[in-house]
């Protein structure tokens, strides 16, 4: 493992700060941690090939960062899907259920989601006590990632119209070219998502707006508020993790940065 190449650094969305006492998030970057190579920095993501301690001393790094201890953070195996679980108590690694989204209303489990250019969403209703958080790539917000999370808080005692969402960094349109049947997958559930496209100089090819897409899901679904950080993922090598990006440089992995709240 190398030496950290600089000190852990940790974005927040005004809106979920401005909750108030009782809730604390993060939206991690690469810069600190131990990892090197493709990973340099702060790679949060089991699922990668880096080392399993660079791995796990990152990890143990962000916990530090809410005052918890490694084995508070609650994580699951993403399989880009709609579900949503229920946390009463963190899941082991190699026990973490199939799902893309968490809830909890239990103080101290730390709700941890790994992204690579795919959105993290983290949710607060700090009067109920309930937070959650959701891994939304194009899938998983198409068939309602977002939504499920608001169901699974609200079957805990949360109210969507107090709920706050928060999506961090995220690839932006400009980093996002599609091919037509993309679009059209899109277009045919409902005309009016053509506004999520812009065109692209690729014939028959067409740029989409994956955070606007979210914001509109999150408002439709009658969330009370929600923030974009407006951070590319693929645009800032020096501060995010990109699939994409990895994809285009035939990169032979990437590291996963990790987005996180709890309750205090």
């Amino acid at each position: 493992m190398s030496e950290p190449r600089d000190t852990i650094e940790a974005l927040e969305a005004a809106s979920l700060t401005a909750t108030g006492s009782g809730v604390r998030h993060a939206f991690f970057t690469r810069r600190g941690g131990v990892s090197a190579g493709v990973y340099a920095g702060l790679n949060g993501g089991v699922g990668s090939a880096d080392e399993r301690a660079a791995v796990m001393e990152n990890r143990r790094r962000m916990t530090a960062h809410f005052g918890l201890a490694p084995e508070r953070l609650a994580t699951v195996h993403q399989v880009h899907s709609a579900d949503a679980v229920t946390v009463a108590e963190p899941f082991a690694l190699d026990a973490r259920p199939k799902a893309d989204a968490m809830v909890t209303d239990r103080p101290g489990i730390l709700l941890g989601i790994a992204t690579a250019d795919c959105g993290p969403l983290l949710f607060a209703d700090r009067q109920a006590g309930v937070i959650g958080a959701a891994h939304a790539g194009w899938k998983g917000a198409f068939h309602g990632v977002l939504e499920a999370t608001l169901d699974r808080m609200e079957q805990l005692g949360a109210r969507r119209e107090r709920v706050t969402v928060a999506l961090g960094p995220t690839i932006s349109s400009a980093a996002y070219e599609v091919g037509p049947e993309f679009v059209a997958r899109f277009v045919e559930v409902d005309s009016a998502q053509a506004r999520f496209f812009s065109p692209s100089p690729r014939d028959g090819h067409a740029f989409f707006d994956l955070p606007a897409y979210i914001g509109a899901r999150a408002r439709a679904a009658g969330a009370g508020c929600f923030e974009d950080l407006g951070r590319c993922t693929y645009a800032d090598e020096e501060r995010f993790y990109s699939f994409r990006r990895a994809t285009h440089r035939e990169e032979p992995d990437y590291g996963r940065l990790i987005a996180a709240i709890c309750l205090t």
